[in-house]
């Protein structure tokens, strides 16, 4: 495996990595939408908290574990403890079933782009357009196999040349484009109403949902119990500050989340009219309130197909992290080459993914407890399986294996400051947050 497991040149590639990893569709329509639900500056005060102490916690034991052991997930585990190797295998299906539908998401995002940037922003704001799109059978299939080849190219190229070179030029243009659309969406008239409603705190909204509904959005924003972290700690150089980079990409992760709500929650809250209801979840407000409202705005169309360029750039990161994982896994499985594993892996996830694509068409009929295919997919992955690895995690680490399996490895060329804290969290305090995310996602609908 020496041949394979190649190291990020330098501190600021993995960090820009990582955050490119973090980085995700979940900050650019999800946050913004649990933000306004949840009590605007009140659910950013909580998100905060829990990203300094839940979030630090699990992302440092992930990219020490990567770097202590310099494997994949799937063989990591087994080296804490060989009666833990299952958890590895656990930890292995999260990718591979999370990679395909995303890059149907990617597909979807990049045909908005391209419709952005033809001029069509009114034909994109029809109602009918989303539907009708992922309705069909061809189209969704033509974007969702451009987006995973692009993937694929990237990875093909290696850590270095690849993932390094392009999250280095990827991640400060998303930091640009993201000022840039923030600042001229509060400086339009009327935007205040919209800035305030998302800033200032609602005492009241302070709730239990709240608490949960900014865990499990930290828990999915980071990357976390994807393998991805242990996969990226495993390509960190010995001599970088696993602690301070940890830091730098929670900054660089809650940065971007809090811009985004600044470019949507505004922008959305006036133009239609102060409508809450405006502000939905999932597909409808990225692919149809968004669209609508880039319509009515002066200079509308730019500002939609910037906003679609930067939707693309952040599902580009994160689907080369999804992809990187699952390559790490096979090469280090199969001993094979990257192009050889590279190939394999986008063409399972090619037949994976036609699934979630005929899901909305020619298989719509077709439904898993009455969820289509990507949906299943989505709620089994990030609702299920990902809170039990983080969970079992933490209990392998805090109670098989003991914190200082992770402690030393912080501490080979620094000090560890929250190294208190981590003891903590870790033992008692990430398990039952755990716990809740799991009661949350089969009992509560947030």
């Amino acid at each position: 495996m020496e041949e394979t497991r190649s190291t990020f040149k330098g501190k600021l590639g993995f960090v820009l990595a990582a955050a490119g990893s973090a980085v995700g569709l979940g900050n650019l329509w999800r946050f913004p939408y649990l933000a306004a639900k949840y009590g605007g500056g009140a659910f950013l005060l909580v998100y905060i908290i829990l990203a300094i102490t839940f979030g630090f916690v699990l992302m440092v034991t992930e990219i020490a574990i990567g770097r202590k052991t310099q494997l994949s997930p799937l063989k990591a585990f087994g080296v804490l403890n060989k009666k833990w190797g299952w958890l590895g295998k656990l930890a292995t299906i999260v990718p591979v079933l999370i990679f395909p539908y995303y890059c149907l998401i990617g597909g979807w995002v990049t045909k908005y782009a391209a419709v952005m940037v033809t001029g069509q922003v009114g034909e994109a704001a029809k109602d009918s357009f989303f539907g009708n799109y992922i309705s069909a059978t061809a189209k969704p299939l033509v974007w969702f196999l451009i987006f995973i080849v692009a993937t694929t190219l990237v990875i093909v190229s290696g850590v270095n040349k690849g993932i390094e070179k392009l999250s280095k030029v990827l991640m400060p243009a998303l930091l640009v484009l993201t000022v840039a659309l923030s600042v001229y969406v509060v400086t339009r008239p009327g935007a205040m109403a919209g800035v305030k409603y998302y800033l200032l705190p609602d005492l009241k909204s302070l709730s239990v949902k709240t608490f949960l509904a900014a865990l499990g959005q930290l828990f999915y924003s980071m990357s976390l119990a994807m393998g991805i972290m242990i996969t990226y700690g495993s390509y960190m150089r010995k001599e970088d500050n696993i602690e301070s980079s940890v830091r730098q990409i929670e900054v660089f992760d809650t940065l971007v989340a809090f811009l985004s709500g600044l470019i949507i929650v505004p922008a959305v809250f006036v133009f239609s009219g102060g409508d809450e209801n405006a502000l939905n979840a999932g597909p409808s407000l990225m692919f149809i309130t968004l669209p609508n409202v880039f319509k009515e705005m002066l200079g509308g169309q730019i500002v939609g197909a910037v906003f679609f360029l930067l939707v693309v750039l952040a599902a580009m990161t994160s689907s080369i992290s999804l992809m990187e994982t699952v390559v790490s896994i096979v090469e280090e499985r199969f001993h094979w080459k990257r192009i050889p594993s590279c190939l394999i892996v986008t063409g399972i996830s090619f037949l994976i993914g036609l699934l979630s694509v005929f899901g909305y068409s020619i298989w719509s009929d077709f439904t898993i407890f009455h969820m289509q295919f990507l949906d299943f997919f989505d709620y089994i992955s990030n609702n299920i399986m990902m809170p039990i690895v983080a969970l079992m995690t933490c209990v392998l680490v805090g109670f098989v294996v003991k914190t200082t399996f992770v402690e030393d490895e912080i501490e080979k060329n620094a000090r560890f400051r929250a190294k208190g804290l981590y003891r903590v969290m870790i033992k008692f305090i990430c398990p039952i947050c755990m716990l809740l995310i799991l009661f949350s996602a089969l009992f509560l609908k947030l």
